[in-house]
């Protein structure tokens, strides 16, 4: 086929391709789909694969017209598109054609369709990109904070004896709300709530407000709430609650020793065993954490300084990925979850421009990391996986054999050989930016970061 394309750039990372057609292929085109039509055609009075052109193009006229554009069309997007790299449309982005051109058989034809196209983006502006490197230690107090949580989890659960409620009781109540004449607010009752004293994990906060009960006690609370509550259904109202304490329970807590060692994991002989474990694995989180925290103010700051616009079929695309997951996560279909959320007050629509400006911001990152691969021709070796198998399974206390096993498949291979390329590439980007000592912090407070 002789045709002529021509590419116009527009906004949002969006192509115009006009497409001009030989009139002699027009022509045949016209052709080929009356030999098909007369192939086919059962008219009364003419016997199949007899019916002459103009009898088929007199009842059928329109429809061979619209048949030979659709075929003309088709073939010329399939012949350019097969050849063409950078313009090529994204997957999610078929061409649109706002006007369908009129066929002629006796000139060219031409039509325009636009698409998106996949950003292209240069990562040039380096200058004044600083990344602090958040300083944690790991002590010996962090240590012991993550065996009292391990020791929480170990914990059982018994009747308290003496039947007072105190801070760190696990209590069972009743309540119900109250009106200014003392009568039960309908549809505030609820029967047996179990939380810990002192959590807050209650609706109305009454933790302190039920220390001192006893089993079987029915009390009534009046509280008054700041105006500041976190609680806008609470705040700045005076509340009067019923409530009878049903249970009293509270954590018996093994001792921290080789035993609890032991029932902890078989692994562990002795409490130090155990302590030098929780070290390592403490360690090596707060490394990955601190790792991944560099990674995303570096990114974040690529993004601001070389600008640069996503297709809107993109972020179309992310963000209903996003919602399906969501789905997935209720364990419902993407229908029902939009009925769950309107029936809760919110929308759709809503939660979509809430998640708009994050998924730009991963969108561009990602942009920008898969260009920067590219340009400097990031690659792995056999040599370099291996190396990485052995550090998963020196970081998991697991043999190379398992590591291996787990990353058997193509897919999941894959994805480590891409993280491995993107590990290069940060270790290439941070010998070109200044980092700096961030603030010192503890440990938790790493993982609270954003």
């Amino acid at each position: 086929m002789k045709l002529t394309k021509e590419f116009t750039k527009l906004e949002k990372s969006a192509v115009k391709l006009t497409v001009t057609i030989a009139k002699k292929d027009v022509e045949d085109g016209y052709n080929a789909t009356i030999s098909k039509y007369v192939k086919n055609a059962q008219i009364p009075g003419f016997r199949k694969g007899h019916v002459p052109a103009s009898v088929l193009e007199r009842k059928y006229g329109d429809s061979l017209k619209a048949d030979t554009i659709g075929e003309l069309i088709d073939s010329s997007l399939s012949e350019i598109f097969d050849k063409e790299t950078e313009n090529r449309p994204l997957p999610y982005a078929q061409p649109v054609m706002e006007k369908l051109p009129e066929l002629d058989i006796t000139k060219d034809l031409v039509y325009t369709v636009t698409y998106d196209v996949f950003p292209k983006v240069e990562v040039k502006n380096f200058s004044g990109i600083t990344i602090k490197e958040p300083q944690v230690t790991i002590g010996a107090a962090e240590i012991d904070d993550e065996i009292k949580a391990m020791q929480e989890r170990n914990a059982m659960v018994i009747d308290k004896k003496d039947g007072t409620v105190a801070k760190d009781d696990i209590v069972t109540i009743n309540y119900s709300e109250l009106d200014d004449e003392g009568k039960e607010i309908e549809g505030s009752k609820r029967q047996d709530f179990v939380f810990t004293v002192g959590s807050g994990e209650n609706i109305y906060k009454i933790d302190d407000e039920i220390i001192g009960m006893k089993k079987d006690e029915t009390k009534q609370i009046t509280k008054k709430y700041a105006k500041n509550d976190s609680d806008p259904e609470l705040a700045g109202k005076t509340k009067k609650i019923s409530v009878t304490v049903t249970a009293i329970k509270l954590r018996d807590l093994p001792a921290i020793d080789d035993d609890f060692a032991q029932d902890c994991n078989e692994k562990y002989k002795t409490l130090a065993d155990m302590k030098a474990d929780i070290e390592k694995n403490m360690n090596v989180a707060k490394d990955r954490r601190v790792r991944e925290l560099k990674n995303n103010s570096l990114l974040e700051q690529l993004v601001e300084k070389n600008p640069f616009e996503i297709p809107q079929s993109m972020l179309d695309a992310e963000l209903s990925g996003r919602w399906n997951m969501m789905a997935q996560q209720f364990q419902t279909t993407p229908e029902q979850l939009e009925k769950m959320i309107t029936a809760s007050g919110q929308t759709k629509e809503n939660m979509l421009k809430e998640w708009t400006g994050d998924s730009e911001k991963m969108l561009k990152s990602r942009i920008i990391v898969d260009a920067l691969i590219r340009e400097r021709n990031i690659s792995v070796t056999p040599e370099e996986i291996e190396a990485e198998y052995a550090k998963i399974a020196e970081q998991g206390g697991i043999t190379i054999e398992e590591v291996k096993k787990h990353y058997e498949d193509a897919r999941s291979k894959e994805y480590l050989i891409d993280d491995t390329k993107e590990n290069k590439l940060y270790d290439l980007l941070y010998k070109e930016v200044k980092v700096t000592k961030g603030d010192k912090m503890s440990f938790k407070d790493l993982f609270a970061q954003k």
